[in-house]
């Protein structure tokens, strides 16, 4: 057995042999919160206030622990050889990749997670073959004109004006250039620029993201935002540079062990516990691992009583129950993933 921290900043890598041939499996759980102020009284509420688990992260760490506590024990018995990966930084996609680079990804054949959703009701679990979260591309767009007096616009180059062009024309990736059967999202985020009533901004810096579940769509469309933005303020006497701030890929899970996950959900918990769903815009970068080796990455249900809440958000909380629900799950499946064949 083997335990390594300080992995890629501050992950933490666990390694359980069995007693006898298996696969190498690799769980994997986030650990990152979010610069929130919890609301609410809770037991468990943060103890710092402006951070906060804003996105069950907490959970998924719970779940890990404890499924790696079980197999622990009975070491032994068990096949092959279970890796836990603890990652940091996967709210700003920077955390799967280092941890790549740092070899933990060596030796290991399959890759299972899971992430809580709060929207799901607490006892269901969904899996999804193919593709279910979408790629994660945060950009910023800096244009650049020649500022000036606001009296005076004809010996300037307006960035506002400018960058005005290029948000309306990169809504027409969507609407133009991409099939209405793809799913595809631009969100313009952020524009800032100017600093007076009476003064032409000379600069002009833009965010946003571009979503979707296609890898060569995403390929093709970062490059678009680049050209067009590009395109359109040198034909405007300006110039604009593109920063790819933050990547994740889309987030594919393999047909054959999404289904076994599923089928061992489904013995578990019956089989109107496993729902359906649509694949979602959010993105996650356990997509790293995902495309690195087969795998699969599914939802465990977390909705309080009270009904769905948004994640990200200061009110964020999962209903309790749920951590022994992804544990039964989590260890079943892994335990069905050892297995050698």
């Amino acid at each position: 057995d083997r335990l390594q921290t300080g992995v890629a900043g501050t992950g933490i890598v666990a390694d359980i042999k069995g007693g006898r041939p298996g696969h190498a499996v690799m769980v994997r759980a986030d650990m990152d919160g979010l610069p929130i102020t919890e609301a609410g009284d809770l037991p468990f509420r943060s103890s710092r206030r402006g951070v906060m688990h804003a996105c069950g992260h907490d959970v998924h760490m719970a779940v890990a622990l404890e499924v790696a506590r079980a197999l622990a024990a009975h070491r032994n018995q068990l096949p092959g050889m279970v890796r836990f990966v603890f990652q940091p930084a996967e709210e700003i996609a920077g955390g799967a990749k280092p941890m790549i680079e740092a070899g933990v990804l060596s030796g290991i054949d399959r890759v299972v997670g899971l992430h809580v959703w709060a929207g799901l009701p607490t006892g269901q679990v969904s899996v999804r073959s193919g593709a279910m979260m979408a790629s994660a591309d945060g950009f910023t767009l800096v244009v650049r004109g020649q500022g000036g007096h606001g009296a005076m616009p004809d010996l300037t180059v307006d960035a506002v004006v400018i960058a005005a062009q290029i948000v309306t024309a990169l809504q027409t990736l969507v609407s133009r250039e991409t099939s209405p059967r793809a799913p595809v999202v631009v969100t313009l985020g952020s524009i800032h620029g100017g600093s007076a009533f009476n003064i032409i901004a000379g600069e002009v810096v833009i965010q946003g993201t571009l979503r979707t579940f296609d890898a060569r769509l995403r390929e093709r469309l970062l490059q678009r935002v680049a050209e067009l933005a590009g395109g359109i303020a040198t034909a405007m006497r300006g110039a604009c540079e593109f920063h790819l701030e933050s990547a994740a890929p889309p987030v594919v899970n393999d047909a054959a062990i999404a289904g076994l996950v599923a089928d061992v959900a489904k013995d578990l918990l019956g089989t109107e516990a496993v729902v359906p769903f649509e694949p979602l815009m959010v993105g996650e970068d356990v997509a790293y691992f995902l495309d690195a080796r087969p795998g699969c990455f599914f939802l465990l249900g977390g909705a309080p009583d009270s009904g769905p809440v948004l994640h990200h958000t200061a009110e964020f909380r999962v209903d309790e129950r749920c951590l022994a629900i992804g544990y039964r799950v989590m260890s079943a499946a892994v335990l069905r993933l050892l297995e050698p064949g």
